[in-house]
């Protein structure tokens, strides 16, 4: 596995400034935009963010998580992908392929139809539809709504199994790398995905899109994937085995379905792509982006 490090800047978007890490990669694979998981720092990805040593990695902080300051005031999904754009923009990022793991997820969906030009593929892993979910057991959800188990780590390790339906495969590492999100900015996090469904813009949702799921999700049961997955438009499904946190407890086994699918040639399109890279139903900037740095 590789040992390259990723390049930290913070970086303002509108009224926050966002701790984004870039890892640089030394092939031709495409960019890959990461959203994050509830209360989950850039850290926590590293492993899987080295490992795919072909293409950059670009993952940020949320408001409130890992180094980046809390917000103001309480943002919406919508906002979120902005400010995904923005840091984009910022670093010189025109298309890029997106994934999002669990509340990440749903940040992906969003940003995947607000931003559908600037996405060429879609990656949802530990993810479902928002508000209409059917939900997980209800011991593994309370513990989720409390960010406990990222300022204990001795908590975490104790919970572990019944938290993500995982073996403890990596969970030590993973421990090591937890860094405590704000009460507010965690709060924050909880609360932009009240009332947020995907339900009405998945069959708009063009891009080619893998869907993953764990057998034994305790969080996000599997049926969710299912939903998505024929929602959206020639979405695939894999599942595998593990919980909640499978890309951490089965990342050996995950990593050859996600290089795969990155890496299909394109499928021809009936209409070429415009420059624009507007949002989706927000009026955008129209501007060029520049080339990646």
């Amino acid at each position: 596995m590789s040992e390259r490090k990723p390049r930290y800047r913070d970086i303002r978007v509108g009224s926050n400034v966002l701790r984004t890490a870039v890892w640089e990669g030394k092939g031709p694979g495409r960019p890959l935009l990461f959203f994050n998981g509830i209360g989950a720092n850039i850290e926590l990805i590293a492993p899987f963010a080295e490992a795919l040593h072909d293409r950059d990695v670009i993952a940020f902080d949320a408001p409130g998580v890992g180094g980046s300051p809390s917000a103001s005031f309480p943002y919406r999904p919508w906002q979120f992908a902005r400010m995904a754009a923005g840091i984009l923009d910022r670093l010189g990022y025109d298309e890029v392929d997106v994934m999002g793991v669990s509340w990440g997820g749903a940040m992906a969906q969003q940003f995947a139809f607000q931003f559908g030009k600037r996405v060429n593929r879609l990656i949802l892993a530990a993810t479902s539809a928002g508000m209409f979910m059917v939900p997980g057991k209800p011991r593994a959800l309370m513990k989720l709504a409390h960010p406990r188990r990222y300022m204990d780590p001795a908590y975490m390790l104790r919970h572990f199994e019944m938290l993500y339906g995982d073996e403890g495969d990596g969970a030590d590492g993973h421990a090591k790398r937890l860094r405590a999100p704000s009460t507010r900015g965690y709060f924050y996090q909880l609360l932009a995905g009240m009332g947020w469904t995907s339900l009405p813009f998945l069959p708009f949702i063009s891009q080619p899109t893998l869907v993953l799921a764990g057998e034994n999700d305790q969080i996000v049961p599997l049926v969710n994937a299912k939903l998505l997955a024929q929602l959206i438009p020639d979405a695939r499904l894999e599942t595998v085995s593990g919980g909640h946190l499978f890309l951490v407890s089965q990342m050996n086994e995950i990593l050859p379905l996600i290089t795969s699918f990155l890496d299909e040639e394109p499928q021809r399109r009936p209409f070429a792509a415009s420059p624009f890279r507007g949002e989706r139903r927000f009026r955008g900037t129209g501007r060029q982006a520049r080339p990646a740095a």
